[in-house]
């Protein structure tokens, strides 16, 4: 197909300084370097000035530590949908911010401070915090720069930057305005080891091992003013009647207060295994269960069944209220005989125990509302650290100091030494608990005096409450996948107030106060708003500064006493859930850049775009709802995609704590840190592997998969280098070198349609964040279309035609028009190659120096016959591949396919289409000749016995006259050559 001997330097072979390597390692920090250098971001800006508006609102990581492989996948995919909306023409701006408020930075600056903390004052640890924060963030900011994502990463938005504490106390001014806002004593998630209450979104869960314990709470019987079983059933005259209560926490049974039935269960009252005259109240269900679990064989439990009296709703009703006795005695509370007695709810499952629940209102959300249907306080007697307060009493042991895991033993113990307990010391339960997701320990249910969002009031004139409206805007919403939706719905559904007070100092106060004189809380929207503005201009670090006095707005008073404010009030000292902070990030967006990051407070269309892991449907996505609805009566974001965990190659999903914990142990680890990925091999494979995964479910890393996409890669490049080889002489603004002018062969045309394709899938693909298909749309392009087919068919073209001649200025076009599609299409996930590629594809006029700066090419209008295909050149692509299966055998024989001429003997309605391409089809099926019959199918190779033309090694008829040794075509191809110099 190239000549060889003396005419090898007159065939036109591609030449491109595009190097075949990427050396992406060495490479990516000077295109870095050089977009950061001319401003690109900026320019990207000013040159989509105008264009339609698409906002992308990045969820803040965290600001400790280096990202992560969750991280990188995030931000890849944010940075290729925001790439992808610019390159559609819009307006598509991104300011990447960070949460730099919280309990882990501030642990952490603890742990640096040591003995110094006690001694500092809260504005100096304060600013140990911040600047902690701060150096993560520059750390941060640097990694994800080097990933290759675009943004205004001179100017992001902080949690800690006084514009955004100020839009935090806002949005707390607009829930006190509305309502929303109390202070209340109720059970919360508490972490006893951080000494602060939780969110739910705060909350992991995870395996467990507790105790199992089944206790024994006689009734009070007849004698002592309670109940006389003959009397709620006459078979059970002369027994005494015990509830029966099983728990995995021992440690709340200080606290038990009352036990709770269910008022349309049926019960049994079943002989006591060690007392005839005793029987255990349990339901029915779980009777044979609870039975066995207190060691009962088969025989046994069945003639207890049998003995037992059934005990229907209507029986239960006449116990509510009856008095039980306490396994031990509890603590001296003084209710006026209001606790210790049974009561009905409709919470209580049949799922596992005995039916009778357990209540300690101050250590659980159902046991508090029958706490307060019933006029019992939410008793929780444990401090701040878990350990027992004063007067807790075991019997004559006191529990005084000792924590929860410790007293546990110690209560089961009690327990069956009292008779009170019903199974073995040693059972044990392994069930599902919820755990810190900081510090990773099991947390306590506690009740503690709170601030709190209420879920189920409504505003002033608002027909709807906060949890309605809430589940109203879901609806509303774009969710991708569309499970999504039903998941956040359910959480919000199910969700109870949010706890909006945290017990520590890195964050923002609730600007809330307290009169010494009467105790009344002030927390009231007009005093909020003076201390945004406060805020706006100092920073949250004046709470802890400024006097009261310059705090509260001149001439406040307090609502409860009528005392002075500036004089009498104290403030508060707990500081704001961060969830409520990141879930306010699109006010303080709002007021940072206006002009793009909608949507206000007091209206306007939502953000278009929310994108981050799946956790965050109780997450960010989760506080930012409800932070929307309160504040600005709406959802703020019109569209929410979800993308899945990542796994290693065991299929589970990477834990940065689990790898910290293992490194600190001095465990073995197959982690390879991102860093180290990209000082070897380059960033532009973590994009490609962004782009290549479904990202809606759980998402597979290993570097196998990595060495993969290298392969496709290098497969990637080299077809992009052989391109601009062959465009490297071509003008695109001369004669004959568009669409519309080409002599443009069938190939070529349905080379372009293929082209055309590969727009509109490419592009659909990406309006619809289905990256994969985008990728999988590429693959398929550049092997199939352009490496198996295109390339192969008009090498002769482009190396043996004269430079200028039509046919080589067809085959230019094509190849011309793909390379620039490649370029463009690829550039939101390979920005790297692309910028590389675009260097060296010949400009048309207005073309941008960057393909950064470019559009997504447009698809050529069906009323275009340049872009028509002829629809039967799909049966001539059939033919071609008979022939290539049947090259293979005269190609095993050592002769080249371009010494081949083949016969194709085909039915006459094949036949009709394939004398259309006569005249193409040797160039098509890359031989010397083809020769057409009529007839059954098949296809005939032999020697060509014509002579073989020196420069392009085709057999023909006759070669030319001179020189001799050629074609006619390469006669005129050498005849239009300039002359030797």
């Amino acid at each position: 197909m190239s000549g060889q001997g003396k005419y090898k330097d007159t065939v036109i072979l591609p030449d491109t300084p595009f190097a075949m390597r990427g050396d992406l390692a060495r490479r990516e920090p000077e295109f870095l370097a050089s977009w950061a250098a001319r401003g690109l971001y900026q320019q990207i800006g000013a040159a989509r000035r105008g264009a339609p508006l698409f906002v992308l609102h990045d969820g803040p990581p965290y600001s400790n530590g280096s990202i992560h492989y969750g991280h990188i996948l995030n931000k890849i995919l944010k940075d290729i949908v925001v790439k992808s909306r610019t390159m559609m023409g819009y307006r598509a701006p991104y300011i990447p911010g960070w949460d730099t408020h919280g309990l882990p930075i501030e642990l952490a600056v603890e742990r640096e401070l040591a003995g110094k903390r006690a001694q500092m004052q809260p504005a100096e640890v304060r600013a140990a915090c911040r600047d902690y924060a701060l150096k993560f963030v520059a750390i941060q900011r640097a990694e994800f720069e080097r990933l290759g994502v675009f943004g205004q990463w001179d100017d992001p938005y902080l949690t800690l930057d006084p514009t955004y504490e100020e839009a935090i106390v806002r949005a707390l001014a607009a829930f006190a305005a509305g309502g929303f806002l109390y202070r209340g004593k109720k059970p919360v998630y508490w972490c006893a080891r951080d000494k602060t209450a939780l969110a739910e979104a705060e909350i992991e869960y995870k395996d467990k091992t507790s105790p199992s314990v089944y206790v024994r709470c006689p009734l009070v019987p007849a004698s002592d003013g309670g109940v006389d079983p003959g009397r709620i059933d006459p078979r059970l005259a002369g027994t005494s009647l015990t509830l029966v209560i099983w728990t995995t926490t021992p440690w709340t049974l200080p606290a038990n207060l009352a036990i709770v039935a269910h008022p349309e269960f049926t019960y049994l009252a079943v002989p006591s295994p060690q007392d005839p005259g005793e029987r255990l109240i349990v339901v029915r269900e779980l009777a044979d269960a609870f039975l066995a679990a207190i060691g009962e064989g088969d025989a046994a439990r069945a003639a207890a069944l049998s003995a037992a009296v059934e005990l229907p709703p209507s029986t239960m009703a006449r116990l509510t209220g009856a008095r039980y006795q306490h396994p031990f005695r509890g603590p001296h509370l003084d209710l006026g005989g209001k606790d210790f007695r049974l009561w009905l709810a409709d919470y209580v499952t049949t799922e596992q125990g005995t039916g009778l629940v357990h209540t300690a209102p101050g250590h659980g959300a159902d046991d508090y509302r029958t706490g307060l249907a019933h006029d019992l306080p939410a008793y929780a007697p444990l401090d701040d650290s878990g350990r027992y307060v004063d007067g807790v009493m075991l019997g004559d042991t006191s529990l005084t100091g000792k924590t929860t895991d410790e007293a546990n033993p110690l209560i089961v113990a009690h327990l069956a030494q009292s008779g009170a307990l019903l199974n073995p010391t040693t059972d044990k339960v392994h069930h599902s608990y919820p755990h810190c997701w900081r510090c990773k320990g099991p947390i306590l249910f506690r009740a503690t005096p709170q601030w709190f969002i209420s879920m189920d009031h409504a505003a002033p004139g608002a027909a709807s409450t906060l949890r309605q409206q809430a589940l109203t805007e879901i609806d509303a919403t774009e969710w991708i996948p569309s499970w999504g939706r039903d998941r956040i719905h359910a959480m919000i559904a199910g969700r109870p107030d949010w706890v909006l007070s945290r017990q520590r100092l890195w964050g923002v106060p609730i600007p809330a106060f307290y009169c010494r004189a009467c105790g009344a809380e002030h927390a009231e929207a007009t005093t909020m708003e003076h201390v945004a503005g406060i805020f706006g201009q100092r920073g949250a670090d004046a709470w802890w500064t400024l006097p009261v006095t310059e705090l509260v707005p001149a001439g406040t008073r307090c609502a409860g006493c009528g005392a002075d404010g500036g004089t009498h009030f104290e403030r508060e000292r707990d500081i704001v859930d961060v969830w409520f902070e990141s879930g306010a990030s699109w006010l303080a967006m709002a007021a940072k850049d206006p002009a793009t990051h909608g949507p206000k407070a007091d209206g306007g269309p939502p953000i278009d775009l929310y994108l981050e892991g799946s956790d965050q449907h109780r997450g960010w996505f989760h506080s930012s709802l409800l932070a929307g609805v309160g504040v600005r009566g709406g959802r703020p974001y019109r569209q929410v995609i979800t993308h899945g965990f990542v796994l290693d190659d065991k299929g589970v999903p990477y834990s940065k704590s689990a790898l910290e914990k293992a490194k600190a142990e001095g465990k073995k680890s197959s982690y390879i840190a991102p860093e180290d990925v990209i000082k070897k091999s380059g960033a532009e494979m973590f994009r490609l592997w962004v782009a290549s995964v479904e990202f809606r479910t759980d998402i597979p890393y290993s570097q196998t998969l990595l060495d993969g996409l290298a392969d496709w890669y290098r497969k990637f490049r080299n077809t992009a280098r052989f391109v601009l080889g062959a465009v490297a002489d071509f003008p695109p603004d001369g004669p004959g070198c568009s669409r519309a002018s080409a002599q443009l062969r069938a190939v070529d045309r349905y080379m372009l349609g293929r082209i055309d394709d590969l727009v509109t899938r490419c592009v659909a693909a990406y309006q619809r964040y289905e990256l994969h298909l985008v990728h999988r749309a590429l693959v398929d392009f550049v092997t199939g279309d352009l490496s198996a087919l295109y390339s192969d068919v008009v090498k002769d073209r482009l190396y043996c035609d004269a430079a200028d001649s039509p046919d080589r200025r067809a085959a230019q076009v094509v190849l011309y028009e793909a390379i620039r599609a490649l370029a463009t299409l690829s550039a939101p996930i390979m920005c790297f190659t692309a910028e590389d590629i675009w260097a060296f594809v010949p400009r048309r006029p207005g073309d941008p120096d960057s393909v950064h700066l470019a559009e997504f090419p447009t698809v050529a209008s069906a009323a275009d016959g340049a872009a028509a295909t002829p629809a039967d050149f799909a049966q001539v692509l059939g033919w071609r591949e008979r022939v290539t299966k049947e090259l293979e055998a005269f190609r095993a024989a050592k002769h080249k396919s371009i010494d081949a001429r083949v016969t194709i003997t085909a039915p006459a309605e094949d036949r009709a289409v394939l004398d259309r391409y006569a005249g193409e089809l040797a160039d098509l099926c890359i031989v010397s000749e083809v020769v057409l019959a009529t007839g059954a199918a098949a296809v005939e190779v032999v020697a060509h016995p014509g002579p073989r033309c020196d420069r392009c090694w085709k057999h023909v008829p006759a070669l030319a006259a001179d020189p001799g040794d050629v074609c006619p075509r390469c006669a005129i191809a050498l005849a239009s050559r300039p002359p030797a110099c």
